[in-house]
């Protein structure tokens, strides 16, 4: 009788544990969706990949990166939000084209450009003291000749491409846009630096790498 109680009891303890843990799975995947989705789709993002890993190439791919970046700049002084920032590049898209393969050209290379603005996978990436969760971003894609290099990721909206490197701080008034786009939760996760943030995004990158993908198709 006594050993019986006790298997029950282990049953039961069992039991309640599996349940537990799936409810626990079902509320951290519940978590994870909404705030990697409430992210995404406050930030745009550049990315721009080289022809090759060459040293050549790649000092290329920089060269792109900045003439971009500066015009980006020149255009989105006034952007309060991410859809604004992609109306904009959208309508001047074929600058962005004619940016890029000018700069490729005066450099004295012949690759072509492909330009695309569209949803993209990006890993986990830092800006100074802002950090990202992998995911999938709307994006400006830069690919220049065989796009077979190196990535160079940055967010054109807010603007986190020009970040002090010596201090690795974000610019209050690029922090500010952040805020402004975000929930006081979701603003958490991306500028904090304790253990705390550290948890929630080990959530959102589990569920970015399993099989259910916590990203916007």
């Amino acid at each position: 009788m006594c050993c019986l109680l006790r298997k029950n009891k282990i049953k039961y303890i069992i039991t309640i544990s599996s349940l537990l843990l799936v409810y626990t799975s079902i509320c951290a995947f519940s978590y994870a969706n909404i705030v990697s989705n409430n992210i995404s789709e406050s930030i745009f993002r550049l990315h721009v990949i080289a022809n090759s890993d060459s040293k050549e190439d790649q000092a290329l791919k920089y060269l792109v990166r900045d003439r971009l970046i500066e015009y980006m700049n020149e255009l989105s002084t006034n952007i309060a939000n991410k859809k604004e920032a992609i109306k904009i590049v959208s309508e001047h898209k074929s600058e962005f084209y004619e940016i890029a393969i000018n700069t490729i050209r005066e450099n004295g290379y012949n690759y072509p450009v492909n330009i695309n603005i569209g949803n993209f996978s990006f890993p986990t990436k830092n800006y100074g003291d802002i950090s990202l969760p992998a995911g999938n971003y709307d994006a400006l894609r830069v690919e220049i000749g065989n796009a077979e290099g190196q990535n160079w990721w940055c967010v054109m909206f807010p603007p986190l491409c020009f970040i002090d490197v010596t201090s690795g701080i974000v610019p209050d008034d690029s922090k500010q846009l952040i805020k402004d786009n975000l929930s006081s939760e979701e603003y958490s996760i991306i500028s904090e630096s304790n253990n705390k943030m550290k948890f929630k995004f080990k959530i959102l990158e589990f569920f970015e790498h399993s099989e259910i993908s916590t990203a916007k198709n």
